[in-house]
């Protein structure tokens, strides 16, 4: 690459150097005409018509050939400046942590992977590389193997560009892209891996009751959540919206703290699947174009109400409930209707003190489901609001 700029960087300064070159011959030139004739005497008048109309003529057209070739040698820049500038489509794996060697994750990914889960969006294995270090990999299939070549290439470099802004991203709630790898029709996309599982597995865990998990932990959960919302929608330049955040793409450490996976991915996967959840509103569900920063809120606002009543958003009980269907007209009801307390899961209620900040809880999560994307809180407001119920 190097060695090609400085090719490119000599050319363009011999064009320059001609440029000059042929602009001041060409005045050398008029200026001769000028002085032999202003020293040759006498002539006539209408010798010195012809004469003025010539020198005349000689200036504008050096005029205007100086613009042609100003406007060319641009041109020429603007094209050498953008060439440079393009995307390159790689081959091999792309690292970005310095405990992945390429030809380690190169030699992990050809063996037989565990698999983790799937989705229409791509699939999760789980692998092993010879440094000891376990990883996560998500394998998608972003665009179609009999598109035309043009088009592909034109996909692949806006998918390396996009991958390459997330994987600059660093914030504790957020999982950190390490590597991706480009094959013939897919990428691969490699994450720490993380041994308590998602959030979606977690909370199944609490309700066929193998594991008991407080109001505290529970908290603390969503505070980091909305924690990484907060660094997307406003620390991130340009903003970057989740677009698929459900407690399945919420994974956990060891401390039950949160990190969100598949951010940022909606550019990437256009047939990104978000409505087989529940979690997002229903005008961003096939319009990409109308999902805000205030649909990720929403999910969020379901992801919260999860967390509160223990229940999952597809329960049937919800669709058998009297106020109609989900698990946010069920909240809002309950909440209107100052019977908040109906929602909450039994197993959590404890203190008096930790009931009081379940309920207040209770009317944030209200908040962000609101069916008025302006009347939701935003990522901002909801990490003072969330805080403020316990200290962090």
């Amino acid at each position: 690459m190097f060695k090609r700029r400085h090719t490119l960087c000599s050319l363009l300064r011999e064009l320059f150097l001609l440029l000059l070159f042929s602009l001041h011959h060409s005045t050398v030139q008029c200026q001769g005409r000028l002085s032999k004739h202003v020293s040759s005497a006498p002539y006539s008048p209408s010798e010195y018509k012809d004469d003025l109309r010539r020198i005349i003529i000689s200036i504008v057209l050096g005029g205007l050939t100086g613009l042609v070739g100003s406007v060319f040698f641009a041109f020429v820049v603007r094209c050498v400046v953008r060439y440079l500038n393009r995307t390159p489509i790689l081959k091999g794996p792309v690292i970005f942590s310095p405990k992945i060697a390429p030809k380690t994750l190169e030699s992990a990914l050809a063996k037989e992977n565990h698999l983790l889960g799937s989705s229409p969006n791509g699939k999760y294995y789980k692998t092993v590389l010879d440094n000891g270090l376990t990883i996560a990999v998500k394998r998608l299939t972003p665009f179609e193997s009999n598109s035309p070549e043009m088009r592909r290439k034109s996909v692949k470099r806006q998918i390396q560009k996009e991958l390459e802004l997330l994987a600059s991203l660093r914030h504790r709630n957020l999982m950190s892209l390490r590597a991706y790898v480009r094959e013939a029709d897919r990428f691969s996309l490699v994450y720490d891996y993380v041994s308590t599982g998602s959030l979606a597995d977690l909370m199944n865990r609490v309700r066929e009751n193998e594991l008991q998990l407080g109001w505290e932990v529970r908290l603390r959960i969503a505070v980091g959540i909305v924690k990484g919302l907060q660094y997307l929608h406003f620390t991130c330049v340009p903003q970057i919206l989740h677009c698929n955040l459900k407690p399945t793409n919420v994974m956990l450490d060891a401390e039950f703290e949160p990190r969100l996976a598949d951010y940022g991915l909606s550019k990437l996967l256009p047939n990104l699947d978000r409505g087989t959840h529940g979690n997002n509103p229903s005008q961003s569900l096939h319009n990409c174009s109308r999902y805000t920063d205030k649909s990720d809120i929403f999910s969020f606002g379901m992801i919260l109400g999860t967390l509160l009543t223990g229940k999952d958003p597809t329960d049937p009980f919800f669709g058998e409930a009297a106020s109609g269907g989900s698990l946010g007209s069920w909240l809002q009801h309950l909440q209107r209707a100052g019977e908040a307390r109906e929602a909450l899961d039994k197993s959590i209620l404890g203190e008096e003190g930790e009931e009081d900040e379940m309920l207040m809880a209770v009317r944030i999560a209200a908040a962000c489901l609101s069916d008025i994307p302006a009347d939701r809180p935003s990522s901002d407001e909801l990490v003072h609001m969330l805080t403020q119920l316990h200290s962090f």
